[in-house]
């Protein structure tokens, strides 16, 4: 299994490109499910996440083709073929976002059986949502034996479709507000998702699916209409930036008393990651498709509480508690979303940081250094703030069971050592 050796010290100076957005792709890819006729995705990431996807969807019967190219790869789907409406356990396991494909199997093949899903452990994420959802729209579920099994009903005409209906989720959940919303678009009727996700990722899908033909109002808004259709077209899109790799740059270049020029990214999803970096003492400029981000000699603490977008994102705490770990003053960070995602605590400890944690309560004190030593990535977040504290330690600082970066971080060894730092991969 892959580690990483990182001799920190080092200022990150100079430029990087931000890559496609993990957290969008995986939903765009399985709306491809949607439509008898090709879907083309630019700026894809090449992540294996990604790759996981796409060999699922494969096993499908999609047709894929994938070009490489210097701003990530382009991915035609051709879902015309689809004829397994299927998504076994040993493809799914390590990838919670595999659920993405419930909704448009069932919509569009009238039927589906998905495992439940794995991916990090960072506490319960039920699909219990994406169930009632579903239900709710006329579809027959059932669980057995660790698979969702899902059936569209027979309508008066004797199609196999969905329903429109009005949903209300219980909480607000990203996949499951994706799953519903590519669901509703062939349902027969209207379909109101209340207390939807507003996360930029979900508009992002919206705004491919009414390329492919479908009729959707509220996106980015709790509320958010969708009007069904008989069939929807393939199209063209560009995946957008992806914001959590955009604020891991930002804060490891902070950490580590650095100045950066990030390329492709975009400010507009990350006002609440900028508003704690500025409070911490950071010089920050933003253009349309760029950000610069110059450090002061020792950051500020930064106290925080992570809720659904638009507040501070939860994908960003452990890379704040990396920082806060080395800045000036304390700390208070409260983990509202997941309970379990406070693992890396542990692990910055064995770095030589100060934290506390009580319950869903970390305090974190900060320190003049950090020590480097051998340290076990536990999610893909975490490992993104190991790094960053592994980036700011004395000596050598090696990560573990780094697989969970390569999820969801493209060529962030080359992007890291073009910015001066010391890393590489030992395999």
């Amino acid at each position: 299994m892959d580690k990483l050796l990182i001799e920190g010290g080092l200022p990150l100076l100079g430029e990087a490109a931000i890559s496609g957005a993990k957290n969008a792709a995986l939903p765009l890819l399985c709306a491809a499910l949607l439509t008898r006729e090709p879907l083309t995705l630019t700026h894809v990431p090449r992540l294996n996440d990604v790759d996981t996807m796409l060999g699922l969807l494969e096993q499908m019967g999609v047709r894929i083709f994938r070009e490489t190219g210097s701003g990530g790869d382009t991915v035609t789907l051709d879902a015309s073929g689809l004829d397994n409406p299927v998504a076994p356990y040993e493809r799914v396991k390590t990838m919670r976002a595999a659920i993405l494909v419930l909704g448009p199997l069932a919509a569009r093949a009238g039927e589906a059986k998905v495992s439940l899903p794995g991916g990090c452990a960072i506490g319960a994420r039920p699909v219990d949502q994406h169930i009632k959802g579903l239900a709710a729209m006329g579809a027959e579920i059932s669980v057995l034996h660790g698979y969702i099994l899902a059936r569209a009903p027979r309508q008066k005409d004797g199609s196999v479709r969905l329903s429109g209906a009005r949903l209300f989720t219980d909480m607000v959940t990203v996949t499951g507000t994706e799953n519903l919303m590519m669901a509703a678009c062939l349902a027969a009727g209207e379909t109101v998702i209340e207390n939807a996700a507003r996360e930029p990722e979900v508009v992002d899908l919206a705004d491919c699916l009414v390329k492919m033909g479908a009729q959707i109002s509220g996106a980015g808004s709790d509320v958010i209409r969708i009007r069904g259709v008989a069939s929807m077209h393939g199209t063209t899109h560009r995946i957008m930036p992806d914001r959590i790799e955009t604020g891991t740059y930002l804060c490891a270049a902070a950490a580590t008393g650095g100045s950066i020029h990030l390329t492709g990214a975009s400010a507009g999803s990350l006002d609440a990651v900028i508003d704690k970096l500025t409070e911490s003492g950071c010089k920050i400029a933003a253009e349309a498709d760029s950000i610069t981000l110059a450090a002061p000699q020792r950051l500020a603490s930064v106290s925080l509480r992570t809720s659904p977008y638009p507040a501070f994102p939860t994908d960003m705490q452990a890379q704040f508690m990396a920082i806060n770990a080395v800045a000036e003053g304390t700390a208070v960070i409260r983990e509202t979303i997941f309970e379990n995602r406070f693992m890396h605590a542990v692990e910055l400890i064995r770095l030589g940081a100060d934290i506390k944690i009580d319950g869903n309560t970390a305090v974190v004190r900060g320190v003049a250094k950090l020590d480097g030593a051998t340290v076990m990535a536990t999610d893909l977040r975490a490992s993104a703030g190991l790094v960053i504290a592994g980036l700011v330690a004395e000596g050598e600082t090696v990560i573990e069971r780094i697989y969970h970066l390569d999820r969801g971080y493209e060529h962030l060894e080359q992007k890291l050592t073009a910015l001066g730092a010391r890393v590489r991969r030992l395999r």
